[in-house]
This record gives structure tokens, C-alpha cells and sequence, in this order.
């Protein structure tokens, strides 16, 4: 994975109010806002900065499909000033942790995935997606840049074919410089496909692939990094 921002971004999707969840990110966690981008009719993102990473609150005005939840199970945030974890939750219920800077590695986010067989997803990120594992208690993590993705086994991890709800944690995002190329690298390699390549005016290139549970992994080409919006 040649990665065009040496760090990962993470993005949740939310309906009804969105006021309770603006206040807890920004006032709570201290998320500075980046700015609103429309998604499409009834439906915005609201990007906030975390240390580089986007974190992308998803706003849907009409009431969400109810579901199990992904994979994607926790947000961790470091902190120069924290002398220890800081759990938190927001209204919806998804959970955010405030980490020391370096504790357990994470420097500046790590996020933590619920998965049904370690061993998979171990081949996945190494072979599909070409990252490098680093230790990590209970489990295996993989760094991403300055972000680290932690992979732990768990009975109630997402069942494949199962599909989520639309409500919480939805999936990680990599800025790379060929979508089409890494797309296709990551299908021959074991990935899932979900969403093949396609252009969005002109703001990014995107695709979805999914790990070995469907969790959901966007694949990015954005203008404003890389320039070109040219497929590979």
C-alpha cells in the first residue's frame, strides 16, 4: 500500500440530532472541525482533525437501518498531557479512548477491530493491504503510517455476509495514489470487493474493498493530496 498520507482515517455515520454528537467530538474528545462536505441530498459529513486523520462524522436526516455493528470497534486518540487512558463514549454509543502519547505505540490514532479469525486477517493486512505487524497483547496490530490498526479475536465479531447496521463505527480509509492499482492488488490478494473504483467529480477516486468479516475499506485518490484523479 503506497500510502499519500502516512496516516488512516476513521468514519462513523449518525441521524436525528446532530448537535449532541458535534458538542461531544469537538468540546468533549477537542476535535477542531475541518469543514462540511454534502455527500449527497439529506446526507453531509461533518470532517474533524484528529492528530492528520480525518474522523468523519456521517449525517443521514432519515432514521438508519438497524443492524449488528461492524468490526470497528474503538477510537484511540494520544494525548501529550494524559498520564493514562481516558475512556469515553459518544451519544450513539461509540467508543473513543484518550491515550498517553505512546502508550502501547500509538503515537497519534489507533483503531481497534473486532475480528472472527486472527490468522485471517493477519494474511489480509500483510498480503492484501502490505502492511507491517508490530507486537501487541491479546492480538496483532498493523501500522499504517503514523496510525496503527489493532486486530483482536472476539465471538462477536461481524459473521461475513451479515450485513451492519447503518448507525456507528463504518470503516477506515487509505489516501493512496492509484486507487485503481491498489484496488485491484488488494482483490487478487484476498480482499472482498465493494464498491469498484469510481470517480466523484472532482474531489476523489474512490473504491471499497472488504477484509475477510466485510468490514468496509475505502480506498482513496483524493485531488487535494495526489493531484491527478487519472485511473492508474
Amino acid at each position: 500500500m503506497d500510502l499519500a498520507k502516512p496516516r488512516i482515517d476513521f468514519g462513523l455515520t449518525t441521524s436525528g440530532d446532530i448537535r449532541p454528537m458535534l458538542d461531544f467530538w469537538q468540546k468533549d474528545v477537542g476535535l477542531p472541525f475541518d469543514h462540511l462536505l454534502p455527500i449527497r441530498r439529506g446526507h453531509d459529513q461533518h470532517r474533524h482533525d484528529a492528530l492528520g486523520s480525518v474522523i468523519k462524522i456521517n449525517h443521514s436526516v432519515e432514521p438508519l437501518p438497524e443492524g449488528p455493528p461492524t468490526g470497528y470497534r474503538e477510537l484511540y486518540i494520544a494525548r501529550e498531557y494524559l498520564a493514562e487512558p481516558k475512556p469515553m463514549a459518544d451519544p450513539d454509543g461509540n467508543k473513543v479512548t484518550l491515550v498517553p502519547k505512546g502508550w502501547r505505540g500509538i503515537g497519534q490514532i489507533g483503531v481497534r477491530l473486532a475480528v472472527r479469525s486472527l490468522a485471517a486477517h493477519r494474511r489480509f493486512y500483510a498480503e492484501a493491504l502490505g502492511l507491517l505487524e508490530e507486537p501487541w497483547q491479546g492480538g496483532a496490530a498493523f501500522r499504517a503510517g503514523e496510525s496503527l490498526i489493532i486486530v483482536e479475536e472476539a465471538a462477536d465479531a461481524p459473521l461475513p455476509g451479515v450485513r451492519p447496521g447503518g448507525r456507528g463505527w463504518g470503516y477506515i480509509t487509505f489516501q493512496i495514489f492509484k486507487v485503481d492499482t491498489e484496488h485491484a492488488f488488494a482483490l487478487a490478494h484476498g480482499a472482498g470487493q465493494a464498491v469498484a473504483p469510481v470517480t466523484l467529480g472532482t474531489t476523489a477516486r474512490i473504491s471499497m474493498i472488504t477484509d475477510p468479516d466485510g468490514n468496509r475499506i475505502e480506498l482513496s485518490q483524493r485531488a487535494s493530496i495526489v493531484g491527478s484523479l487519472e485511473p492508474a
